[in-house]
């Protein structure tokens, strides 16, 4: 799950805990969303910085819940087609697991896994919601504590 580090960071998590993951408003993210189910994990990855990459976990404590900013006419986030009877944004409640000790940067992750493997390192992808297999996800853990030039 990508965040850009100035909008809300790992640290933002860390410091309050759990969160909303709201206002995505990609209909693929959305889906990917309304897959997971609580005690899922999820990579925290820090977009739209230098170097981008992943900087910790989180765990689902809720699942498919419904995005409160679509039904905020003051939000960035608003959508008027939605509402509370048929909502069309589903998101998860999230608590921090760790940060990790050393980030593991976007070219990191593409010397490792090629775009079938993992989507983040498809060029151009700009999903901030992406699955991401087992045996990866085993893999990009144990890369956690290694010290790599980025």
């Amino acid at each position: 799950m990508k965040s850009e580090p100035d909008v809300y960071s790992i640290f933002d998590l860390e410091r309050q805990g759990e969160t909303i993951w709201d206002g995505v408003r990609n209909y693929q993210a959305r889906n990917f969303l309304r897959q997971m189910r609580q005690g899922d994990l999820a990579f925290f990855y820090h977009s739209n910085t230098n170097p981008p990459g992943i900087v910790g976990l989180m765990r689902v404590v809720k699942a498919e819940v419904a995005d409160p900013s679509q039904f905020d006419p003051e939000s960035d986030y608003y959508d008027p087609k939605s509402t509370p009877d048929s909502p069309r944004w589903q998101t998860v409640m999230l608590e921090f697991i760790e940060t990790f000790p050393n980030l593991i940067s976007l070219s990191q992750l593409r010397s490792q896994f090629t775009p079938e493997q993992l989507m983040v390192v498809k060029q151009g992808n700009r999903l901030s919601v992406m699955p991401v297999f087992t045996e990866v996800a085993d893999k990009i853990l144990a890369m956690k504590t290694c010290q790599y030039g980025s």
